[in-house]
């Protein structure tokens, strides 16, 4: 009897833990980590996340070599996050020319091994003279620091380092609302490529992605609203909302922001972020490109419980067309199911405080040839909208 109820017991709970609604609410059991991706190459294993889009190349003993320029490979694995470093551990063949990029040739960065040069290809580009010898093997580390982007090249034989470094400046809004000119602003998206130009070859021998911090009191996840660094002025950026709202944080916090991004695009890329770093606040504002519906809210909100944090699902400030009021009453919905909170970003940004009419004074205006547009915080409405956090969600700096 006592074995027959023993089995008993195991068999309703081996039942219960795999329960998808039970499974949902559980946390991971991996530890907070910066590293988010790390692979050593060889010709033992195999990387399907590696996309060599009809490169010639092969993978070895000492690591990938690519010895074909038809195209760039690709990391398949997409990052937002406004502190993150991916680091390449390589080396060249005398007569080669390669290059580092995002997949959507935003950043590049080309090293000429003949020419003794890396340029990080921005208007204007940013140059340097540098000692690369093909028998030495070297580490390329590609930073993103919100506005600003470094490159590293250091020599694994000497241990001298080479710094390459854009610092971003936005112009607020666009044309008439241009408060200058966009100057070297560098997002970084979405995945990171690497490729060979000209020359014989050049051998990947290992790629390490890493975020800045790890274990935060907060993670914020948004599309363009939520990426002030791609168009604030650089004087301006430490009073953008989400910058305002991390300083006041008693603890770690970071953004991972991605302009034109849906919440489609989100759930991708959260689920190589947040299962690493672990935060006990994940804040979401997304909606501003269309895309929600309460089933995938639900799913997202669902994601975030799954990883042990506590989901802030935002309302999306005013615009121009006023579509923010259906896309909040979604959110009001999916909130009140789960029972969760959210900034009333609307409020903060309308003018008259009830979520209806864009309150212009808020927003950077875009005069485009097709239409004006207030849909990005200024100043002014991220200083509203770090005051709504105080009201709303007064808990995430304790």
């Amino acid at each position: 009897m006592n074995k027959i109820l023993v089995l008993l017991i195991f068999i309703v709970v081996g039942v219960q833990l795999h329960d998808p609604a039970i499974s949902a609410q559980m946390p991971d059991n991996l530890s907070a980590t910066t590293v988010l991706y790390r692979k050593i190459l060889n010709d033992k294993d195999k990387y399907p996340e590696l996309l060599l889009n009809g490169v010639t190349c092969r993978f070895t003993a000492e690591g990938l070599v690519i010895t074909g320029n038809e195209n760039v490979i690709q990391l398949n694995k997409y990052y937002s996050l406004g502190e993150r470093v991916v680091r390449y551990h390589v080396k060249f063949s005398a007569d080669a020319k390669v290059i580092f990029q995002s997949n959507t040739g935003d950043f590049k960065i080309v090293i000429d091994i003949p020419g003794q040069y890396a340029s990080i290809e921005t208007t204007p580009a940013v140059t340097k003279s540098i000692v690369i010898r093909s028998e030495n093997e070297y580490l390329i580390e590609i930073q993103r620091t919100y506005q600003q982007s470094k490159v590293l090249i250091t020599d694994v034989s000497t241990g001298l380092t080479d710094e390459l470094e854009v610092n971003g400046d936005g112009s607020g809004g666009f044309g008439a609302g241009s408060v200058k000119p966009s100057v070297q602003i560098v997002h970084q998206w979405d995945y990171y490529c690497f490729g060979l130009q000209e020359g014989t070859s050049f051998t990947i021998k290992q790629i390490c992605v890493m975020a800045q911090e790890c274990d935060l009191k907060l993670l914020i996840y948004g599309d363009s609203q939520s990426q002030p660094e791609g168009y604030f002025p650089a004087e301006d950026f430490p009073y953008s909302w989400t910058q305002l709202i991390m300083d006041h944080i008693q603890g770690r916090a970071m953004s991972s922001g991605r302009g034109g991004c849906t919440i489609a695009e989100l759930l991708e890329r959260i689920k190589n972020e947040l299962p690493y770093l672990k935060a006990k606040y994940v804040m979401v504002m997304i909606g501003t490109n269309g895309g929600n519906t309460e089933a995938n809210l639900g799913e997202l909100v669902e994601y975030i419980l799954a990883r042990g944090s506590v989901p802030i699902l935002n309302n999306i400030p005013c615009n121009e067309h006023g579509t923010q009021i259906e896309a909040n009453q979604v959110m009001e919905k999916v909130r009140q199911k789960y029972g969760i909170s959210g900034c009333k970003f609307d409020l903060a940004t309308s003018l008259n405080q009830d979520g209806k009419e864009v309150d212009k004074t808020t927003m950077w205006q875009e005069d485009y040839d097709f239409g004006q547009f207030f849909h990005h915080p200024n100043v002014k409405g991220s200083r509203l909208m770090y005051i709504r956090t105080l009201i709303d969600v007064p808990d995430i700096y304790e």
